[in-house]
């Protein structure tokens, strides 16, 4: 009697203890008797930006900035704050050598990047935490580049993912457990073209982690791509995938966010199922070969801000400009924001999203 008077004690106080759990916790293990509560913040602050490059010495030196890169996030330093710090690393880092997708082309009309090594170190002192490797520019110099990419990242704690031999990252903050994983149509990444592996990687993930953060390079670039088609983009004979489906399919999987980027130019914004969609976030600070004129030289700033159920809540946008001159500016007439609200507008007919005051929130 004494043996099952203290099974249904503890019985009761189990169901106690579940039925008393906020919906800002969440129950992980049952051992015993025994039901161990971990609690997670109540809002994840994820600040998240577009393409980064900071400037290339292939084919020479004369197209690194002429700071040597050390103030190329000044005008922004005091918004790359929060949980998550995330960008996309449009190139490798390394010291030396040549690029063989330049051979039999004039260097000077090859996009090859790649980043002195020292610069590593000024994404870390930014405050980037999280980086995609998934691009068509990381292995600009084939394998060299992007192991010692990986090399440099992992020495300074900034948690990336991306390439076949890195497909994701599990990591902790602050008793958070977040899972990245990136994809792209190129070399050596993991396929945004192959939804459904996409799928199982995120299902997985979702198993392991609190809140799962999907990064993709994929649509067609410049100008003439600013719009979500819903289709295969094909872009150079290259298909870029279909960024919709391929958004839409890895939410539907278990993932929380989705930050996507390629095309060079700010594109549309979604919420589906309660999880944010950012389709493009353009050009961020990118020196050198990069086109910069029109919508190419915008590009929002996004502070997203999410519950521990991986939920939207609202998003502050700060609209940033490059030149050739000035090179990383804020753009007081918040050109990004306004292009992101008209192509958000025109892409998703009936959206419930409001833009207002630089932010996005539901509507009621």
């Amino acid at each position: 009697m004494k043996l099952i008077k203290s099974i249904i004690l503890s019985s009761i106080a189990i169901g106690l203890l579940i039925s008393c759990t906020s919906n800002n916790a969440q129950v992980i293990t049952v051992a015993k008797a025994d039901t161990v509560i971990r609690k997670i913040k109540d809002t994840i602050s994820i600040t998240a930006v577009g393409d980064i490059m900071l400037g290339s010495a292939f084919p020479s030196k004369t197209n690194l900035p002429p700071d040597d890169a050390v103030n190329s996030f000044q005008a922004v330093d005091s918004l790359l704050k929060g949980d998550i710090i995330f960008g996309n690393l449009e190139g490798c880092f390394l010291n030396s050598g040549n690029s063989n997708k330049c051979n039999g082309i004039n260097p000077n009309n090859c996009y090859a990047f790649r980043m002195p090594e020292r610069y590593a170190g000024i994404y870390k002192k930014a405050g980037f935490n999280v980086l995609s490797i998934a691009n068509n520019h990381v292995g600009d110099f084939d394998s060299r580049g992007r192991k010692n990419t990986a090399r440099i990242l992992d020495s300074l704690q900034i948690h990336y993912a991306g390439q076949l031999n890195k497909p994701f990252e599990v990591f902790e903050k602050d008793s958070v457990k977040y899972a990245f994983c990136a994809f792209a149509p190129n070399e050596n990444t993991v396929s945004i073209n192959k939804i459904d592996s996409a799928k199982a990687l995120v299902a997985r993930l979702k198993t392991m982690a609190d809140i799962v953060i999907v990064s993709f390079h994929g649509g067609g670039e410049g100008a003439r791509f600013e719009h979500v088609t819903r289709k295969n983009e094909i872009f150079y004979n290259e298909n870029r995938g279909n960024v919709y489906a391929f958004a839409h399919g890895v939410i539907d999987a278990g993932a929380d966010v989705v930050l996507g980027h390629g095309p060079h130019v700010a594109r549309a914004v979604e919420v589906y199922k309660n999880k944010f969609i950012a389709y493009s976030l353009g050009n961020f600070c990118t020196y050198g070969m990069f086109s910069l004129k029109g919508n190419n030289g915008i590009a929002p700033l996004l502070q997203l801000k999410i519950n521990s159920k991986g939920d939207f809540l609202y998003a502050d946008v700060t609209s940033v400009q490059q030149d050739k001159i000035n090179q990383l500016t804020i753009d007081e007439s918040n050109r990004a924001f306004k292009r992101v609200k008209k192509l958000t507008d025109e892409d998703f007919t009936g959206h419930q999203l409001k833009f207002e005051n630089n932010k996005i929130t539901l509507k009621d």
